[in-house]
């Protein structure tokens, strides 16, 4: 299923030639909207809908047409449907997806293809260092850094024993490594979930008995549904305290209500990050989908802008692909984030929050900034890239 969001013709900018004027600027989003992991996917598609409406429905002065499809979080209909986008459709930039096992499996078809493709959540290390690419931008970060907050925090304060769960699937995966980087006290158990747990019971019960100081956790979407509410019946969120990535945030907690409160959370931006531009954001995005916007939608709002950018900065000629490669990475925008700027790779430089999970007085729920733990930061992949234009 596809949804198209057309531009209504507006009066065409001089800044570009009248035939290029008259063309739409077509851009694809492929996102997860089925199944349990739909609300992230839903984030992104709203996030970026939102960003092209405040830019009038044009890019550099041409009318923009948008077209989501689902990739079902199926990586073999993923590359089906990015072909579909790719050679029916012919955009000129591909959005998404939520998922690295996805992302994985659309990079290549994307990339030889010469299209731009912009991910506004998934960053595997895979694409980071030597694999990086000159068609691969990302607006969010590179996996592991997120997941590096959590362990620095437990070993700032003091958590001498962890158990660590976490996807079988390569953003799992990643996450332990980033967890470990600056955490050097005793992992009692290493865990890997199948994608498609709904059953947390037998994990809770080793959790219960082994004891540890903190449970570090990367749970998803309908994973991280499941896990806070059962963790919470079980008795455990009193007293094991919870630092997770992606498990509590803007997608999930609508579901997890109170059983969250309280729990820490790892990530770039949060709904009450103090700047104009994000106050504005967030205002909108709730008028408009009456949710409160998580990182999903707002790293997809700026990939909206960071696309505008590099077309105006071409002035709507998207035919010199090295000059779009070099204006993307110029990242010429103001960010939701604030503070932001592209590394070798393609990865974003940025600050990253410990987060904290609160229910508000209008009855909603956010995560909201402890602390701020990593200032301008880079990841570790990017010294490994030689694709830098």
């Amino acid at each position: 299923m596809k949804t198209q969001l057309t531009a209504a013709a507006l009066l065409l900018g001089t800044a570009i030639s009248p035939a290029l004027a008259q063309e739409k600027i077509k851009l694809g989003v492929i996102v997860t909207l089925s199944g349990p992991a739909a609300a992230l996917g839903q984030q992104v598609r709203d996030g970026f809908a939102l960003g092209v409406k405040d830019l009038g429905s044009k890019m550099g002065g041409r009318d923009v047409e948008v077209v989501v499809v689902d990739d079902e979080l199926k990586p073999d209909a993923a590359v089906t449907k990015v072909k579909g986008l790719l050679e029916r459709d012919k955009v000129d930039f591909v959005v998404g997806p939520i998922f690295s096992n996805i992302l994985q499996a659309i990079h290549r078809p994307v990339t030889e293809s010469k299209t731009f493709l912009i991910s506004p959540n998934a960053g595997p290390s895979t694409f980071a260092g030597k694999d990086c690419n000159p068609f691969f931008y990302v607006t969010s970060y590179q996996n592991d850094q997120v997941h590096e907050i959590l362990g620095k925090v437990a070993q700032d304060r003091g958590y001498k024993r962890m158990y660590l769960m976490v996807p079988n699937y390569q953003a799992g995966k990643d996450s332990v490594a980033g967890f470990k980087l600056d955490y050097k006290g005793e992992i009692v158990e290493e865990s890997y979930m199948p994608l498609n747990t709904l059953d947390f019971q037998p994990e809770l019960s080793k959790i219960s008995s082994q004891k540890p100081d903190a449970l570090f956790t990367f749970m998803p979407g309908g994973l991280g549904v499941n896990l806070v509410k059962q963790y919470k019946q079980a008795g455990l969120a009193d007293s094991i305290p919870v630092l997770s990535a992606f498990t509590v945030d803007e997608s999930t907690l609508p579901a997890q209500q109170d059983a969250a409160v309280g729990m820490f959370g790892g990530a770039n931006w949060a709904p009450n990050l103090d700047n104009p531009q994000n106050k504005k954001f967030v205002a909108a995005y709730e008028a408009t989908y009456n949710v409160v916007p998580g990182t999903y939608a707002f790293q997809a709002y700026d990939a909206a802008m960071l696309i505008d950018s590099a077309i105006k900065a071409v002035k709507g000629d998207l035919s010199n692909k090295d000059a779009v490669a070099a204006a993307l990475k110029q990242a010429d925008f103001t960010s939701l984030r604030g503070a932001f700027k592209f590394n070798t790779n393609g990865y974003p430089i940025q600050d990253f929050y410990l987060t904290k999970v609160a229910k508000r007085p209008d009855g909603k729920f956010q995560t909201e900034i402890v602390q701020k733990v990593f200032e301008n930061y880079g990841d570790r992949y990017a010294k490994d890239c030689k694709a830098a234009n």
